[in-house]
């Protein structure tokens, strides 16, 4: 089919006589679209005013209005002399050609969200949330974390939470601590109260607008299919959610579940049912922050204007400063490392944000790692994030660093050589202090014999492999040298169990987190809230392999605290992008 032609002047329609004709046995869209026109229509277009449309020029209005949506041309002030300054072009100027267009952005509601859930947020009114034992269990505070709404507790719940509170694991004391919470909304209500919702906001928690309800009566038959086992938890929620709808048909009831079959069989059976994303930092993780931008082509062009630049003794060496301003420094946050790579020969730029103060900051030129003057207990940066991981480990202001990457990508290597150079060279930790989650891989081995560390030896056979290519970079020692040496490290690292961390303070430790992908975010702040004067913490992980139920790369601990801290002038993070383990690595990376 022949295009039509585009208009030449904006706000147009096509003439009658311009549009393609219609041949017998074709499609009817074109003899639609051939019919007569409504008398200007441009003119109401303009003014914003609705036009009540044939059904016969219905779909060419459709196809058209895109057209004369988007101008080719600049107006002429004869043929367009009143409208040029009008509040409803301006506007659509705005949103039309200087501002992206919106379908770029990734719709995050339509993927977290029932339909039922997003009509009524169109339409204002308030939802209930009935409430999965999971996600009490998940996250305890999740009774306060959707605003507005009401909150509906069925009997189930309770009776699966009074199941769960014996023992102790983290499932465990999540449980109590919602039991522990209950008892106090309901300490001084009676039983009136109970049945016309309870406030959530009595606990002083503001955010909470909502009532909590409780089942209060048991529902009148079976509502639903025949076949589904009556005595099974899940298919008593569904009833209940089932019923409340019968109940209410004028308010939205969403169910809110981790477990994502529950969620299937729901939305098999017709109930609006969506996972808890209150804890969510992020919807695509891809909008993770980085710790990296590349700066543009023409950044000393718009950006050397009155630049000042100095040197100081930093760490023992001198580090080049330079303070510039300009549009592009407001997009920067501190402790973000910046790069230029001009592709004419020039010698790169690598650098640092040291602060930033409106449209000027000031960048520190960063020290070289991948030379081997500058290696840390004989290891060098093999690419740039390396060398920017690097300068965080070793920088003594930074207290809290993250790396993210895939495996082998040097993350426990550079993590342990900036310790270990730290700790047995400049002195400036006492030891280091290892620890990760135990969660494994394949199936649990069962309970292991010994003291906290050799309970702990199977799953620090990362730092094991580490430690050895390290131990092997001092060739001149000899076998009695290095056997020395071996024990001496020993003897600075620690590895600790995460269980025990509650209530303990580290001094003058640096402490490093293993595969923290598998913490959750309060686990993250148990840890990171250890830190005593002069401790530095490190949190590795790559969030692509987390083997922890119900937790998702948004909701991860290590996603919760790197975007988090971000801007922090104590904190710094790199997420590493090129494995340096091996080829095999890299390409079983790649395709597997």
């Amino acid at each position: 089919m022949p295009l039509p032609k585009m208009p030449t002047k904006p706000a147009t329609l096509l003439p009658v006589n311009e549009y393609p004709k219609a041949q017998p046995g074709k499609s009817p869209v074109r003899a639609i679209a051939a019919a007569p026109v409504a008398a200007d229509p441009v003119d109401d277009l303009i003014s914003g005013k609705a036009v009540p449309a044939s059904k016969s020029s219905r779909v060419r209005k459709e196809k058209a209005a895109p057209l004369a949506a988007v101008p080719s041309a600049q107006p002429d002030a004869a043929t367009w002399p009143a409208r040029a300054d009008s509040g409803a072009n301006a506007k659509l100027k705005e949103t039309d050609m200087d501002q992206p267009h919106p379908a770029k952005h990734k719709p995050v509601e339509v993927t977290v969200k029932s339909s039922t859930s997003r009509k009524a947020d169109r339409s204002g009114k308030t939802k209930v949330f009935v409430l999965d034992t999971n996600v009490l269990m998940h996250d305890p505070t999740s009774l306060f974390r959707f605003e507005e709404h009401d909150v509906y507790l069925p009997m189930m719940t309770l009776e699966e939470l009074d199941d769960h509170k014996k023992g102790m694991s983290e499932v465990a004391r999540n449980a109590r601590q919602v039991s522990r919470t209950l008892d106090a909304l309901i300490a001084d209500i009676d039983d009136d109260g109970i049945e016309s919702g309870i406030e959530l906001a009595k606990l002083g928690n503001k955010d909470a607008k909502g009532r909590l309800f409780f089942q209060t009566k048991l529902q009148n038959g079976p509502l639903l299919p025949e076949g589904l086992p009556v005595g099974k938890a899940d298919n008593q929620i569904l009833g209940v959610v089932k019923a409340l709808e019968a109940e209410q048909p004028e308010r939205a009831i969403v169910l809110v579940s981790k477990d994502i079959n529950m969620r299937i069989k729901a939305r098999a059976l017709g109930l609006p049912a969506e996972d808890y994303f209150n804890d969510h930092v992020l919807e695509d993780t891809d909008l993770l922050y980085s710790g990296i931008v590349q700066l543009p082509d023409d950044f000393w062009d718009k950006h050397s204007k009155n630049m000042e630049s100095w040197q100081e003794n930093k760490n023992g060496s001198n580090a080049t400063f330079y303070r510039v301003n300009g549009p592009f420094i407001p997009s920067l946050l501190t402790n973000q490392f910046v790069f230029l790579e001009p592709s004419g020969g020039e010698a790169p730029m690598y650098a640092q944000v040291k602060e930033i103060n409106g449209k000027t900051a000031v960048l520190r030129v960063l020290r070289d790692y991948s030379h081997t003057k500058n290696s840390v207990w004989g290891i060098t940066a093999r690419n740039r994030e390396q060398n920017f991981a690097l300068n965080l480990l070793m920088d003594p202001e930074c207290d809290f660093v993250t790396l993210l990457g895939q495996a082998g990508t040097g993350k426990t290597l550079l993590a342990l050589a900036a310790g270990l150079a730290q700790v047995l060279e400049t002195k400036l930790y006492n030891e280091i202090i290892v620890t990760r989650v135990t969660v494994p891989v394949g199936e649990d081995i069962g309970f292991l014999p010994g003291t906290e560390e050799e309970k702990m030896s199977p799953w620090m056979g990362a730092f094991d492999d580490n430690l050895e290519v390290l131990n092997k970079s001092d060739t001149d020692a000899g076998d009695w040298g290095r056997a020395a040496t071996q024990d001496l490290i020993r003897s600075r690292i620690k590895i600790k169990s995460l269980n025990f961390m509650r209530g303990r303070t580290f001094v003058n430790k640096f402490l490093i987190i293993d595969e923290a992908q598998n913490l959750t975010p309060k686990q993250v702040k148990t840890l990171v809230t250890r830190a005593g004067p002069g401790t530095k913490i490190l949190c590795l992980g790559n969030i692509a392999q987390i083997d922890t139920p119900y937790l998702t790369e948004g909701s991860s601990g290590l996603t919760y605290v790197v975007d988090r801290f971000k801007g922090w002038s104590h904190s710094g993070h790199v997420t590493l992008a090129r494995g340096e383990r091996s080829r095999l690595a890299d390409h079983a990376s790649d395709v597997l």
